[in-house]
């Protein structure tokens, strides 16, 4: 059965806002670095590649606000601290310089694993009955998985 926000259980409320706030982290982390790679991109394929980082971390803001409403729906608590963040995140901070294909392969890797996180979140928002909230998860993790194709073929 499907359910809305206030129908679910504190306990089934709670799961799904702590996977989504693990989301959040992983956005929040590959929006850094796709801004950090923006801002630090050389080479012959500069433009391009300065656009695609630029694109790829305004998208993951809105997506990363999207998320944490979400988590406000299900009367959770969204994460807002980058210590926090950053220490759940299972995607890391880049330090250090970085040449074009560094960032691409970084980056590449940054999506597929928040594509994945967001893959699992959606399918226990399912087992719970929460239908709007797997929906997110699905549309986001296709945006992933789009930028992560996208930043393949620069490496093929």
């Amino acid at each position: 059965m499907t359910q809305t926000a206030t129908d679910l259980s504190p306990t089934a409320q709670a799961a799904i806002a702590d996977a989504l706030n693990q989301c959040v982290a992983e956005t929040t982390v590959t929006t850094m670095l796709a801004q950090n790679f923006h801002w630090n991109v050389t080479g012959m394929a500069f433009g391009s590649l300065h656009a695609l980082f630029q694109t790829i971390y305004e998208d993951h803001f809105t997506g990363q606000d999207d998320l944490a409403e979400r988590i406000k729906a299900l009367d959770g608590h969204a994460e807002g601290t980058l210590a926090g963040m950053i220490k759940r995140s299972k995607v890391a901070e880049y330090a250090g310089h970085a040449d074009d294909r560094t960032m691409i392969k970084t980056l590449q890797q940054a999506e597929e694993t928040l594509a994945a996180t967001l893959a699992a979140a959606g399918e226990l928002a399912a087992e719970h009955g929460d239908a709007l909230t797997e929906d997110l998860c699905i549309a986001r993790g296709q945006t992933h998985e789009k930028f992560a194709w996208m930043l393949r073929a620069h490496l093929a």
